[in-house]
């Protein structure tokens, strides 16, 4: 777009100006006029902060004159706040705002229906905490018994977006962002890319099923390979994606479009072909060879905190998983909840909208396994899952988690418009895609600014609903502090809806009756379920 800006308008400028001096000298007032509309061009081009102006020199701008033609409020309504796979327009709102340093009051209360199903909200204290006398920078640190370089992470880091799916400017940014606000940046299955190192953030490095970055030719898991991007500095943890909220049972896919030459030599995998991941590892084939692969992640590490990623299906697998860790006595430092809302570049729409469990619901359960079978305290939990703003993190934090990761909110943070283009190489902003002609508009060095705003903010934000709750510590944070409506006469407690299980209670053979069945089915030597040869 902005080369056919250059020409065409240099052209119509020739041809008014010959149309002036030959024909009648009235085409000198069009001729002015477009030489106005040319020079907005050119700052368009140039200018840094706004990446659609940069990519579409005047037209770009009708983003902003129809944002200034409605009503400021009317950005906050709601297209899809729980149900749809778009940010709403209330989060998305906040995040901009937030990002670049904006006003961040709204006039005339909340814009959210409070009587209706499935509002939820915060209890507070009347003896609130003063914010200046919290912590504003709150950390968790990560790494259990057999960790030997363990990592102190912020509450809120970048969560799992590959190089390819994403463009270099945008990993670049975020990279970039995170080392300026001093949280994480996953990398996503696609492998560590020169941006996520140029960027100097610390970094969680994602081994998913298709092992890129660390396969041999056959597309096998290669020791070698991953012990030498393991020990890399800005690599702080590992992160085995099982599977993606997204798509869970479902591979990751990369366009051929997308696919460059460069990206094909990270993901060591041929060019311009599509690029689909297998849906399962070929690494292990049981809950007990899963562990024990951790376990050799960890030692190829050099000791580096060592997790997985799931989206939860069958509940009796998980179960599966946490026999095999007692049974083993080896225990990953974190596991990511993934829910099924989560976001992606590209999925089949049956898998995007009904296979996983939701986020909330597959981090109650996974909090509630781990505290029955007496193993949270080797585990640390990081929720992910349409994550935006500071009451979500307050809310995965009643459920069980430790940390979240937000993926959305962190491109909308550096420009995204929710073009909902990512599939096709087209997106208008230049994060995700690979068309060097849209990736020009995104400037990093502004944008990296933007991400780290929007951290430091949401974390700020955090601490502030912590203080009203009157608590002064994420710790004491309970399922009793989250309400949630589910008619119009009824409101319940997240514990009334999630009731939360007591330290080593499963042991005990206290096992509550809507967890029997997955108990009967857990099978540590086999995936599936399976009542037969219990494990």
């Amino acid at each position: 777009m902005r080369k056919q800006f250059v020409v065409f308008s240099t052209l119509l400028l020739i041809v008014m100006l010959l149309l002036t001096l030959f024909l009648n000298k009235n085409w000198g007032i069009f001729f002015v006029i477009l030489l106005v509309f040319v020079i907005m061009g050119y700052q368009d081009m140039y200018q840094k902060k706004h990446t659609l102006r940069r990519i579409y020199p005047i037209f770009g701008r009708l983003r902003y004159v129809m944002e200034e033609l409605r009503p400021k409020m009317y950005q906050y309504f709601i297209e899809s706040d729980t149900d749809g796979k778009p940010i709403s327009r209330i989060d998305r709102a906040t995040i901009y705002q937030r990002a670049k340093k904006e006003l961040e009051t709204i006039p005339f209360g909340t814009q959210l229906d409070v009587y209706a199903e499935g509002y939820e909200w915060m209890c507070h204290s009347i003896a609130p905490k003063a914010f200046d006398k919290l912590d504003h920078n709150p950390r968790v640190l990560f790494g259990n018994k057999d960790c030997k370089q363990p990592y102190s992470a912020s509450i809120l880091n970048i969560s799992a977006m590959s190089f390819g799916s994403l463009s270099a400017q945008a990993i670049e940014a975020m990279s970039g962002g995170a080392k300026l606000g001093n949280f994480a940046h996953n990398t996503g299955e696609g492998g560590i890319s020169p941006y996520h190192l140029k960027g100097g953030g610390d970094l969680i490095w994602q081994v998913g099923t298709g092992y890129f970055g660390c396969r041999d030719e056959h597309g096998k898991f290669d020791p070698t390979l991953f012990a030498e991007k393991a020990k890399l500095p800005n690599v702080k943890m590992i992160e085995l994606k099982i599977s993606q909220g997204a798509k869970p049972g479902h591979g990751g896919i990369l366009p051929a479009s997308k696919n460059t030459v460069e990206i094909a030599e990270i993901r060591h995998v041929k060019p311009h072909t599509v690029v689909a991941s297998p849906p399962y590892h070929s690494a292990f084939n049981s809950p007990l060879e899963l562990v024990s692969f951790i376990k050799e992640l960890r030692t190829l590490s050099e000791g580096k905190p060592i997790g997985f990623k799931l989206c939860i299906g069958h509940k009796a697998e998980f179960i599966s998983i946490c026999k095999a860790m007692v049974h083993l006595d080896t225990y990953p430092d974190f596991i990511t909840v993934d829910g099924g809302e989560g976001g992606t570049g590209a999925a089949p729409q049956e898998f995007s909208n009904y296979i996983g469990a939701p986020m909330l619901d597959g981090l109650a359960f996974v909090h509630n396994i781990l505290m029955g079978m007496g193993i949270r305290k080797h585990i640390k939990i990081i929720a992910s899952g349409k994550v935006t703003s500071s009451f979500h993190i307050a809310r995965a934090m009643a459920l069980g988690a430790d940390t979240c990761n937000a993926a959305r909110a962190m491109m909308i943070a550096i420009g995204c418009i929710q073009a909902l283009l990512c599939n096709t190489n087209r997106c208008p902003t230049g994060i995700a895609t690979q068309d060097p002609k849209l990736t020009i508009g995104l400037d990093v060095a502004d944008k990296k600014v933007r991400m780290s705003n929007y951290h430091k903010g949401t974390v700020e934000s955090f601490v502030e609903l912590l203080g009203a709750s009157g608590l002064d510590d994420m710790k004491n944070i309970t399922r009793s502090h989250i309400y949630r409506r589910v008619s119009l006469n009824d409101m319940l407690t997240y514990e009334e809806i999630f009731p939360s299980l007591k330290v080593g209670s499963l042991l005990e053979g206290n096992i509550p009756d809507r967890y029997k069945q997955d108990f009967e089915y857990a099978n540590m030597n086999r995936w599936g379920i399976s009542i037969e040869n219990q494990a």
